[in-house]
């Protein structure tokens, strides 16, 4: 007699967030700030416009996690340049070292996505 046992399949339940909690540092001042991002609203630190377009984490039965899908536009210096893409992807907060932003004045990662 054989035995067959279906592979077992996890689902992960995202619940959708409103807002995104975000560790950003500036290198030059050596400051770290904590920005809250409304999704779909940019919100300006330093040069950079920040933007998440969606934001998502898991139930608090489940482990933790948090997904942004962020966009990140450097403004430049006055009007002589126009905005340059820096970052367009997910970020996650369980994983910010391969998933943040890498500038060479700023660093900005996720912390946390919120209902509010």
């Amino acid at each position: 007699m054989v035995v067959c046992f279906a592979p077992s399949v996890i689902a992960s339940v995202w619940l959708d967030g409103g807002m995104a909690k975000m560790q950003a540092l500036d290198k030059v001042t050596a400051r770290i700030s904590t920005l809250t991002v409304r999704v779909g609203v940019p919100r300006r630190f330093g040069r950079l416009e920040v933007v998440v377009k969606r934001c998502a984490f898991h139930p608090p039965e489940e482990p933790p996690e948090n997904a942004a899908f962020v966009t990140i536009h450097d403004l430049g210096y006055g009007n002589s340049t126009s905005p340059q893409k820096v970052f367009s992807g997910w970020m996650f907060s369980s994983s910010p070292a391969i998933s943040t932003l890498e500038h060479p004045v700023y660093d900005i990662n996720l912390l946390a996505c919120d209902v509010n």
